[in-house]
């Protein structure tokens, strides 16, 4: 015959079950809401991505403009330059035929610039980024 359970082993089983259901309910990050974690986590993303594309983009200038031009260059875009730039983000990022088409489209330019001679391209480069940064002043 078999043995019936004791009364304080069927209350751990179901102290332990319940504690494991709570548990599997509990939210992971500094909130009890998911949607605010979500929220808090796509801020930091975006902060830091902001962050480190400023650094890079300052670093490829600098060593040609020095730091304050390169400053300038950076903070005097124009809101035609920075919606092109997002949106070529965008469609590479979401799909592997946009990647293709924007991947595509900077070579294709790469390969055209490489077509004129160096002079002119540095000069042609040197011109757009200067009068952007004296756009303001």
């Amino acid at each position: 015959m078999a043995k019936m359970p004791s009364r304080t082993s069927m209350r751990q089983k179901l102290r332990d079950r319940r504690r494991k259901r709570d548990d599997e309910r509990k939210v992971p990050g500094p909130t009890d809401n998911p949607a605010t974690n979500i929220m808090l986590a796509d801020v930091a993303i975006r902060a830091g991505s902001y962050i480190v594309r400023r650094t890079v983009e300052k670093g490829f200038l600098k060593g040609r403009y020095g730091k304050q031009t390169a400053s300038d260059i950076l903070s005097n875009r124009t809101l035609g330059q920075t919606v092109v730039s997002y949106g070529l983000a965008k469609v590479a990022s979401r799909s592997l035929p946009g990647a293709l088409i924007v991947g595509g489209g900077a070579a294709a330019k790469a390969l055209y610039d490489r077509r004129k001679s160096k002079r002119r391209q540095q000069v042609e480069g040197d011109r757009e980024l200067i009068e952007q940064a004296n756009s303001d002043e």
